[in-house]
């Protein structure tokens, strides 16, 4: 697709923990970066193995390889480019999750280093322009989640790419969204906005607020087809929830998505281009990922 506007084509690498990750906090700005024309590469740290799913979804190798299945009709609707699998194992939300069978390491336990020069090779050979990660908390402090931030922020310094997005959630704008929903039967244990008071980003940390609202039908599609991500043996997940909320409500909900950009001090509106910065040189933040090495 030529980009819109006769504007550059940037490249946007968007590092993420399980499946499904990808289209929960980023799904709309990947689709809607690639149908601007840009290059949107995916890269995922583990294939999921050790996330929740009913029984017949299977669990451990089984449950792993359907989600990774599943990854790749996520980056088909988003309009991704390249998609990576780092292989690292599901450590599980407790950090405690047993290996994979195939000896793979859990993700948790693999030094920053190591992991993040795997990264950065990738971030080299793409010419990243932007490279997406998450807040320090990993939004609802997923040890997997914790450790994609430690790591996206060492590559980002390793090899010198020029912005970093820390994808997280508007604390208080996720509490409204929670409190919209309250009204459907079934909703998982936990979705209560007290739950949520100590995760994610306050407002005045935010660099962008990103709309996807013109893109939410490819959001809506790349969270479909993590299928398994939506099935429990009893209760419900919170995908499911998600899935089944009306359209306009499911706009009004997921149609927003946010960034810390690091070195950027947060001033002002908020910005809803990821690719602000590199776009000229009045716009590049004063400090970048690597400038304290």
């Amino acid at each position: 697709m030529v980009p819109q506007h006769g504007r550059m084509p940037f490249t946007l690498v968007s590092f993420h923990a399980h499946p499904d990750d990808e289209a929960l906090y980023t799904g709309g700005t990947l689709a809607r970066a690639a149908g601007e024309g840009h290059r949107v590469v995916l890269v995922t740290a583990t294939s999921g193995g050790a996330g929740l799913a009913g029984s017949a979804m299977g669990t451990g190798d089984r449950l792993a390889r359907r989600r990774l299945e599943e990854l790749e009709g996520s980056a088909r609707a988003l309009g991704v480019s390249r998609t990576v699998r780092l292989g690292y194992a599901d450590s599980g939300m407790d950090g405690a999750a047993a290996p994979a069978g195939d000896g793979a390491r859990r993700f948790c336990d693999v030094p920053v280093p190591q992991a993040a020069e795997r990264l950065a090779r990738i971030l080299l050979e793409e010419g990243a322009h932007v490279l997406t990660g998450y807040d320090a908390a990993g939004g609802y402090g997923h040890p997997d989640h914790v450790h994609v931030h430690r790591v996206a922020l060492e590559a980002a310094r390793l090899a010198r790419t020029p912005v970093l997005l820390q994808a997280t959630v508007d604390r208080e704008r996720l509490r409204r969204a929670i409190r919209a929903v309250s009204w459907l039967p079934g909703l998982p244990q936990g979705f209560d906005p007290r739950a949520v008071r100590d995760r994610y980003a306050a407002r005045e940390e935010l660099t962008h607020r990103v709309d996807v609202r013109p893109v939410i039908a490819a959001k809506r599609a790349a969270l479909a087809a993590h299928a398994s991500q939506a099935t429990a043996d009893s209760g419900t997940r919170t995908l499911a929830v998600l899935l089944r909320l009306p359209r306009p409500l499911f706009r009004a909900v997921m149609g927003t998505e946010w960034f810390v950009e690091v070195g950027r001090e947060p001033a002002g509106s908020l910005l809803d281009d990821v690719f602000a910065s590199v776009r000229g040189q009045d716009r590049i933040p004063r400090t970048r990922p690597f400038d304290d090495a």
